[in-house]
């Protein structure tokens, strides 16, 4: 999948797993309106044009608070924090972190990491050392 970043003008291109790019081949033959753009996603009311940055976060912030999931800024913005926090927990360096979503330096990942005080101590520690 390749993703065109707003900010920072810039691509990456993410693999996808089989059962996600089986769902894209089902949207583009029974879903997808037929265009003449090679966008892949397109609104299906009218009127007919490209999915917009603004729309996609419009439906992750209703999915959220559908599940009851209470957030500060619900949109899609939390569920890239959510990614990079759970990418940090995992043990994945800022710096692969940093690249997987298009950050420029290990300071702007932090800031979407929100690295915990217990987890920074555990890392300067090491395991089973006492404060």
């Amino acid at each position: 999948l390749h993703v065109r970043e707003r900010k920072a003008e810039h691509s990456t291109t993410y693999p996808l797993a089989a059962i996600i790019g089986e769902a894209i081949v089902d949207y583009l033959k029974n879903g997808r309106p037929e265009v003449a753009s090679r966008l892949l996603f397109w609104r299906h009311l009218a009127p007919q044009s490209a999915l917009t940055q603004s729309a996609v976060s419009a439906t992750a912030s209703k999915y959220l608070h559908r599940a009851g999931i209470a957030v500060s800024r619900p949109g899609s913005h939390t569920l890239r924090h959510a990614c990079v926090q759970r990418l940090v927990h995992t043990g994945f360096s800022l710096k692969t972190i940093g690249d997987y979503v298009g950050q420029r330096s290990a300071s702007s990942t932090m800031i979407y990491a929100k690295v915990q005080v217990d987890g920074l101590r555990e890392v300067a520690l090491g395991d089973g050392e006492d404060l």
